[in-house]
């Protein structure tokens, strides 16, 4: 039997109980894959940091337990049952968005298609237990956005980030859904979510940083969303409570200088407490699409979409009223004087415009709605 290649000895050393970010780092950068493994049982000289780590009290003992439960043959023929690719730092198919990080993963595994780390990418992230509104702006934003062809990351949780996802899909643009996920790419948490963790994976890509088999214990979820923020180019805050889990992924964004952007909410509702802060502090305000596209094309280098917009154009008649709309709300009265049209004529066609999704009237006023008429 021809003994396994080094991907599986890198995806073996990262399931390794004990085997924090910085040893895997600092085992991979000093030794090759198959020699880092000898290393961890004992059978060849580390280098002195190793070393030093390794005599810690149950460190070398938990390594060599992991290693002879879960060997680099198996690992490897879990990852090719399942398709799963493995890819070291530095290696040709590592993501180039990663290779500088100052956190970047030592090992990551994929399944899907990692071309899409080479298109537009803008993270969507925000709180498990969200508000109705905060579902409708995720979707909205996020189909939109997929129409524009940007790729939208997110972490597969409950919440804004599976409604993100789901909307990607459902909009059938040439977006497509990464999500980066903190377990195993064969274990699915929330369970409930397993129909897209196989939809994202079809059309999309899954990446983690642990192999298959393992378990979304709660301290690699911060250290998820670190990849989240690095592998994107805006991150987006849709709603969080002051101290939501979301707010890490701000935090990363800021570190890395990714631009930061939040859905303002009414100060009232706990569900936004934590983006309206993001906002006082210096945040970008996210309404809707148009302001997530406007921030990717201000980048340096970097060229603008248009989102598509799905609703009937106006008659020629009704754009008349449309764009006296635009400049203020009117009320009927307000437009009939305005377009000097009757009360009735004023009436029918604000009622075109409304029911095809270009106004929206509130208290007798009517407002502009959505991105604008072109």
């Amino acid at each position: 039997m021809s003994s396994p290649p080094p991907e599986a000895y890198a995806a073996a050393l990262a399931g390794l109980e004990e085997m924090s970010l910085h040893r895997l780092g600092t085992l991979l950068r000093n030794h090759e894959p198959e020699q880092a493994w000898a290393v961890v049982l004992g059978k060849a000289p580390a280098t002195g940091l190793i070393e030093r780590v390794a005599v810690q009290p149950g460190v070398r003992a938990a390594w060599q337990r992991s290693a002879e439960a879960r060997g680099p043959a198996q690992v490897w023929a879990r990852c090719r049952q399942l398709g799963v690719e493995v890819m070291s730092h530095g290696g040709p198919r590592y993501p180039a968005a990663l290779l500088d990080d100052r956190l970047a993963p030592p090992v990551l595994f994929a399944k899907g298609d990692l071309s899409l780390l080479g298109g537009r990418r803008v993270a969507m992230v925000g709180t498990r237990n969200a508000t109705a509104a905060g579902r409708e702006t995720a979707r909205s934003i996020a189909g939109d956005l997929a129409m524009a062809g940007v790729h939208i990351v997110s972490g597969l949780a409950r919440g804004i980030d599976g409604v993100a996802h789901r909307a990607v899909l459902a909009a059938e643009g040439e977006g497509r859904p990464v999500g980066i996920v903190a377990s195993g790419l064969d274990v699915v948490y929330p369970r409930e979510h397993s129909d897209l963790w196989a939809a994202v994976a079809n059309c999309g890509l899954l990446l983690s940083e642990v192999p298959p088999g393992t378990r979304p214990d709660a301290y690699r979820f911060p250290l998820r969303n670190r990849i989240v923020a690095a592998l994107s180019e805006v991150v987006v805050v849709v709603e969080s409570r002051e101290r939501g889990g979301s707010l890490i992924t701000a935090s990363e964004a800021l570190e890395r200088g990714v631009p930061l952007m939040a859905v303002p909410g009414p100060p009232s509702n706990r569900a936004s407490g934590g983006t309206n802060n993001l906002l006082r502090d210096g945040a970008a305000p996210a309404i809707d699409a148009l302001d997530v596209l406007t921030c990717l094309a201000l980048k340096p280098f970097r060229s603008a979409f248009e989102v598509v917009d799905q609703r009937p154009r106006p008659r020629i008649g009704d754009i008349a009223l449309y764009r006296e709309l635009r400049l203020e709300p009117r009320t009927i009265d307000g437009v009939a004087l305005a377009c000097d049209l009757s009360l009735v004529e004023a009436a029918m066609g604000l009622a075109r415009l409304e029911q095809a999704g270009w106004v929206a009237e509130a208290d007798g006023w009517f407002e502009c709605v959505g991105s604008p008429l072109r």
